[in-house]
């Protein structure tokens, strides 16, 4: 790169960004170069695309430009020299674009069509927020003129959605991964089983969405408060629906990663079949409190091959590589106390309970992996040592990530403190409930997954970041947006733009200059960064 453009560049991003308001994309590019002038898109124009992978892309932008303005934009092979063109350039990176935009010509270049997407998310930023809506008669569509070179830092940009306490319709879920896409954020992890409620059909076990999804009430203010609605509460989606929802995330370059709790997180399933807990004689209600239970699944045979037809069927729905198995807050009261636990502790030479839930773990990893796929969990299954292809998800600080990683495993940063977009974000006083912790927009942008206490090898096995968005005391889609956005915009961030010092102050400003977007998009993000 020439100095006159390297200098330019460390000028746009240490000034504040209010002084370029027409380049506020999120997540920042790991360069931009501005430009003089602007394209102006025009009724009738024509998007060319250089390869065939580029026309879903291209049709998306025609269609963006449709339903905002009325434009009747066509898509044709080609590689011309001016207006739209997405062009191939094999040498770039499988997520790596650019985008050269002047007076004349909008040109995005990339190897594949996930590259080319991220392509067009940046340039429907760089248009008028209006375009996410309705465009006003008369108004020109312009994209200011720069020049950008972009990849992200991480290959794994994830948020997360417990539809385990709360079931959200499925146009719901899939408004929730249209607002990932356009943050090129690219894992979708999907929490589909609880104590308080199953949300996948499984055909071989028809219990499970006849009894296990449905709860006979729910509390009522803080699970501190023990009240009750007294109302039954349920839902669940048929794998005609997940399908459905695969496809659309996959449409836009994002992957579903179901979760299927165990051994613990389990009670649901115990109230269809209660004799893969302690006592088949005993009636397991599906759990009404919040919290950890601790009636959990039992290391039996009949137990496992419960859990390998569900994965069965699980796996034939997500194709991705990743199939999470929660792991975490497995209470071991019952083991201690069950002569069967005991007894298969001594056959198999472990120390304890927790190596027994290690023990567990690796059962399923070898099952999981024998299918080709890759085994997610939470932290705790670090307990009694780790499964031995397992990827770890550290939530509970960052201990676990960085001791996962000095055992040579990857790992997903997604500590509590920074990214559990269940926390207040405010004032509780001036804030809907929620489940407590302190959370501001300005402590998700902090978060730096590049950890002193790793060394360069050991950093390698970071592979991205995580948002958890846990939905105990989010009933619906338009609360789950207020406690999701614009604290998701900072993950985004940290997960795609570059490592640099960080200036919050200008994150902030083009947050700010940002909302229109979200307005025009009706999404329900909360205000209360802008006080703080």
């Amino acid at each position: 790169m020439k100095k006159t453009s390297l200098a330019i560049i460390i000028l746009l991003f240490a000034l504040p960004i209010m002084a370029q308001p027409s380049y506020n994309i999120i997540p920042a590019p790991v360069s931009l170069t501005p430009g003089t002038g602007a394209f102006e898109v025009r009724n009738g124009s024509v998007i060319q695309v250089s390869d065939a992978e580029f026309g879903p892309v291209a049709e998306m932008l025609a269609a963006r430009l449709k339903s905002s303005a009325g434009y009747a934009i066509s898509v044709k092979n080609g590689n011309a020299s001016k207006g739209i063109v997405f062009r191939k350039d094999a040498s770039l990176a499988p997520e790596a674009y650019k985008l050269e935009i002047t007076s004349s010509r909008v040109v995005a270049t990339a190897s594949t069509g996930r590259a080319a997407f991220y392509a067009l998310q940046s340039i429907l930023q760089l248009m008028p927020a209006a375009v996410y809506g309705a465009v006003p008669a008369g108004t020109k569509i312009t994209i200011p003129a720069c020049q950008i070179e972009d990849a992200p830092r991480f290959a794994y940009r994830g948020l997360m959605l417990d539809n385990g306490r709360h079931y959200f319709p499925v146009a719901d879920v899939k408004r929730f991964i249209d607002l990932m896409a356009m943050y090129k954020m690219n894992m979708f992890h999907w929490h589909l089983t609880e104590d308080q409620g199953w949300r996948i059909e499984i055909k071989k076990y028809p219990l499970l969405t006849k009894v296990s999804s449905i709860r006979k009430e729910s509390p009522v203010g803080h699970n501190r408060e023990n009240k009750f609605d007294g109302k039954p509460y349920g839902g669940f989606y048929t794998q005609d629906e997940v399908r459905e929802i695969v496809a659309y995330a996959t449409a836009r370059h994002i992957t579903v990663i179901p979760e299927i709790e165990m051994p613990g997180h389990s009670q649901a399933v115990l109230a269809a079949y209660p004799q893969f807990g302690w006592n088949a004689d005993r009636i397991y209600p599906v759990r009404t409190r919040w919290g950890i239970s601790e009636d959990v699944l039992f290391p039996r045979e009949e137990t496992f091959r419960f859990l390998e037809d569900v994965l069965t069927e699980v796996m034939d729905l997500f194709p991705g590589p990743y199939i999470h198995i929660g792991g975490d807050e497995c209470p071991k009261t019952q083991w201690k106390e069950s002569r069967f636990c005991q007894d298969l502790i001594k056959k198999e030479g472990l120390k304890d309970e927790h190596e027994l839930q290690s023990w567990f773990i690796r059962r399923i990893d070898r099952f999981i992996t024998s299918k080709g796929r890759k085994l997610l969990g939470w932290d705790e299954i670090l307990e009694g040592g780790l499964s031995p292809n397992a990827t770890v998800m550290s939530w509970r600080g960052v201990k676990g990530g960085v001791e996962a990683a000095k055992q040579g495993h990857d790992v997903v940063m997604s500590p509590n403190s920074y990214f559990y977009l269940d926390y207040y974000q405010g004032t509780p006083a001036n804030e809907p409930l929620a489940i407590g912790g302190n959370l501001p927009l300005s402590k998700c942008y902090e978060f730096e997954p590049d950890l002193p206490e790793l060394t360069e090898a050991e950093t390698k096995h970071v592979i991205g970041v995580q948002a958890n968005v846990w939905t105990e005391y989010i009933k619906d889609q338009k609360y789950a947006e207020y406690m999701t956005y614009p604290r998701a915009l900072a993950l985004a961030e940290v997960g795609w733009s570059p490592k640099r010092a960080k200036d919050y102050n200008a994150f902030k400003q083009r947050v700010i200059a940002h909302l229109p977007v979200l307005d025009a998009l009706g999404v329900n993000y909360a205000k209360t960064f802008l006080k703080q």
